[in-house]
């Protein structure tokens, strides 16, 4: 019988832009765009190219030139490959003996490419999900706190992909997370402190993103060079994205969605002091302003390409849907992950 497993897209709610600073955030994951990874037993080990993001063969060199433009060149099915590789080293490395058995994988996803939704990230931790269960690879053998390192190494390690802990953590535990990633903690263990948050805390939400992004990679800059070589100013901005992040967390407790919503403002607005509106980019600023001109708190949910905002009513959320949609952008109420880990 085939194996599934699903993760969800990923939306980061308060804290540090990345979380590469030994910072804290919140984020949660939602049911709207999502993943799938299938395993099916097979008498070799084939990983099926999806026939959109992984193709091989064009009509025309313009159907090619379109393709690239439209999708990109990096499909899934080099992160399956690389899953595969790094999970069979993890279960070496920790002496865990695998059945010789064979299987055939594929995947298929829906979360917009190159927005900052984690897309994928969710691929992988799918892949990682299904092949635990086909090897019978239990949580004490690679736990739960364990599973984002291992996810992030197949991107770092294996595909030079620049990530961090946070979409990994999310999309592992599933629903909202509040992650601490203290120096300390990190070091000492090699992953932070997660915990699960009531979904039913959060205000209700809005994803606004572009149809045709840009590599969400560009908008990190030089921020990272610049906190690596001591700047005070991106050093003392980390503490204070860790702050709103510290601060977000007992305002969901009270169900306070003003203090909230200020801080998802203050959040990007500190954000953009640091980066820079020419790193931000034009349309980026564009979504921004518009749910702030309509009242709505409003930034960025990843790196790029995507906004995340708080809408009051039913009336206010149709006035940001026509808005957003009169502008080009595509636009979805979000529904959170209600999760597992209560």
């Amino acid at each position: 019988m085939p194996i599934h497993a699903t993760a969800y897209a990923r939306i980061g709610l308060l804290g540090n832009p990345s979380d590469g600073y030994f910072g804290r955030t919140i984020s949660c994951t939602i049911t709207n765009f999502a993943a799938e990874v299938t395993l099916e037993e097979s008498d070799r080990v084939v990983l099926k190219p999806h026939p959109r993001f992984d193709p091989s063969e064009f009509a025309s060199l313009d159907e090619l030139r379109g393709t690239a433009e439209r999708e990109g060149y990096y499909g899934g099915h080099r992160l399956l490959f690389a899953t595969c590789k790094k999970f069979v080293e993890y279960c070496a490395r920790s002496e865990i003996r695998l059945p010789k058995r064979a299987f055939t994988i594929q995947y298929e996803t829906t979360i917009p490419r190159q927005v900052g939704l984690a897309g994928s990230s969710a691929i992988i931790t799918a892949a990682v999900k299904v092949l635990r269960e086909f090897y019978g690879v239990t949580d004490a053998q690679l736990p739960k706190v364990v599973q984002p390192n291992l996810v992030l190494s197949v991107e770092e390690e294996e595909l030079d992909i620049r990530a961090g802990l946070q979409d990994r953590v999310a999309q592992t535990y599933g629903g909202v997370v509040y992650m601490d990633f203290d120096r300390r903690l990190m070091e000492a263990q090699g992953y932070g402190y997660y915990e699960p948050l009531d979904p039913a805390s959060l205000p209700p939400l809005f994803l606004a993103y572009v149809g045709t992004p840009k590599d969400s990679g560009k908008v990190h800059s030089d921020v990272r060079a610049r906190w690596h070589r001591g700047d005070e100013d991106v050093i003392e901005a980390m503490h204070t994205f860790a702050q709103y992040a510290t601060k977000g967390k007992a305002a969901l407790a009270q169900r306070d969605y003003e203090t909230f919503g200020r801080l998802m403002n203050q959040n990007f607005d500190l954000r953009l002091k640091i980066f820079g509106r020419q790193v931000i980019g034009e349309q980026n600023m564009e979504m921004i302003t518009i749910g702030r001109r309509l009242g709505a708190p409003t930034k960025f949910p990843g790196s790029g390409g995507a906004v995340v905002g708080i809408w009051r009513d039913e009336e206010h959320l149709a006035a940001l849907r026509e808005e957003y949609t009169r502008c080009g952008y595509s636009f979805v109420r979000v529904n959170v992950d209600p999760g597992s880990a209560q």
